[in-house]
């Protein structure tokens, strides 16, 4: 048969995303660890998550030039979205999937939180990011996404059902600063390996 022709070296196994990771809001780069940032962390997840970030290019057109010819592309912006399918449903997530909503104490029935859809969004609404943490088989230090600027457009959908617990996926899109608009909504921290 011959040799085989395979991705696989030696290093393969030190380059490996481990695990679903976890997903914490605005998680500060500088001082946080996963350890110190528990507080932020928006729960358990079932099916872990998903990170995208797409260029919207356009290709400028000239005549006499094909449509793809190098050089004639730029990139108009970066749709970034973060997913993370959170299983424990508590206020805090509920509110973060719905993106435009308030919560606060129920005057009746007592015992209750009332959470409630607003009719635009607010500067609060917007996180100042949401960032997912996982293992990389090779390094004792995690990889870091992080999604600045992060709201909630896709809204809440709680599906239930018989032996079977919900899952909420909150999916948040990544927003450019009005101050600064040439920087892509988005930061990727990977360690080095040796």
């Amino acid at each position: 048969m011959g040799n085989m022709i395979t991705g696989f070296t030696a290093t393969t196994a030190e380059k490996l995303l481990l695990g679903a990771g976890a997903f914490f809001k605005n998680y500060e780069i500088a001082t946080d660890t996963p350890a110190t940032a528990a507080a932020k962390l928006i729960g358990a997840t079932q099916g872990g998550g998903s990170f995208s970030a797409i260029p919207t290019v356009r290709k400028i057109e000239v005549d006499g030039a094909k449509t793809n010819t190098k050089g004639l592309q730029t990139i108009d912006e970066w749709v970034v979205t973060l997913t993370s399918n959170v299983k424990e449903v508590s206020v805090d997530s509920i509110v973060l999937a719905l993106g435009a909503a308030t919560s606060s104490a129920a005057a009746a029935p007592i015992d209750y939180t009332k959470i409630v859809g607003n009719e635009d969004f607010k500067d609060e609404d917007y996180l100042d990011n949401l960032t997912w943490v996982g293992t990389l088989s090779g390094s004792t230090t995690p990889v870091i996404i992080i999604v600045k600027n992060a709201l909630s457009v896709n809204g809440l959908t709680i599906t239930v059902e018989d032996k079977n617990e919900a899952v909420v996926p909150i999916v948040v899109t990544g927003n450019y600063e009005a101050t600064d608009l040439q920087t892509a909504p988005f930061e990727i921290y990977y360690p080095t390996v040796a």
